[in-house]
């Protein structure tokens, strides 16, 4: 019989992150596809995924002045930590601590991943 682990997600009321730390969520790791119709399976994990990403930045220390909660970050390929399951008031997330120096982009908007195409499926 073979056992398997089933993380569950840290209940969490708030929390501060310590000094200039920048805290993300709603990664996309989902699968893609191609300008001819090829389906990427999810390359959350695998070398096939190496790419910049779009993050939410939900949570910010108290020493970061440039970067704000609520704003979309791009961050440099594999520069995130592993995430974390939380759950909130607003419901279950995986979030991850980044280094602002791998920060390429800031957004007020949310950014869809078009690292495939201009065609959105």
């Amino acid at each position: 019989m073979e056992k398997t682990l089933a993380f569950q997600a840290h209940k969490i009321k708030s929390f501060q992150p310590i000094k200039d730390s920048i805290i993300v969520s709603d990664m996309v790791f989902d699968e893609r596809i191609s300008h001819g119709g090829i389906v990427l399976m999810s390359d959350d994990m695998k070398s096939a995924g190496i790419r910049p990403r779009w993050a939410k930045v939900y949570a910010v220390g108290p020493e970061q002045v440039d970067i704000k909660v609520g704003q979309y970050v791009l961050i440099s390929h594999g520069r995130w930590t592993r995430g974390v399951k939380i759950e909130d008031s607003e419901g279950e997330k995986t979030i991850r601590k980044v280094d602002y120096n791998d920060i390429l982009l800031v957004s007020d908007e949310p950014m869809s991943d078009h690292t495939m195409g201009e065609k959105v499926y």
